[in-house]
């Protein structure tokens, strides 16, 4: 069985919910769904791209904590409030990840998000 490991990153504001920041096996990292917070681990309200830019933020921060690099990202799911504001994070997204090397992605429209935000990210990273 292949090792597995808790990863916990110091800079990503602590989740109120008892979950880890990335769970690590074998050469699978999956990071827990992120929300535009500060640094305070206060949420910060925002239209969806700037939400989405600071929980992406946190994402690239615990993969990197955890020994991959945002091209070692394979997954990306989306959960919006409203699918409206895809394509303002699409554009952001496609700055992210340039062609060739954009993660496969589910995108869906929740009901509530935590503290009513717009954007939640989770991504799986490979090596």
């Amino acid at each position: 069985m292949p090792k597995r490991y808790i990863v916990e990153v110091e800079g990503v504001p602590p989740s109120p919910s008892p979950i880890s920041n990335a769970v690590v096996v074998g050469n699978m990292c999956w990071i827990s769904g992120q929300l535009s917070v500060g640094p305070d681990g206060a949420f910060v309200a925002g239209t969806a791209r700037e939400e989405a830019e600071r929980a992406f933020a946190h994402v690239f921060r615990i993969a990197e904590a955890a020994g991959f690099s945002r091209g070692d990202i394979v997954y990306v799911d989306l959960a919006f409030l409203d699918l409206a504001d895809l394509k303002e994070v699409n554009g952001l997204y496609a700055e992210m990840f340039p062609e060739g090397r954009r993660p496969a992605r589910t995108v869906y429209q929740a009901a509530r998000l935590p503290f009513d935000g717009k954007i939640k990210v989770q991504a799986v990273a490979a090596r």
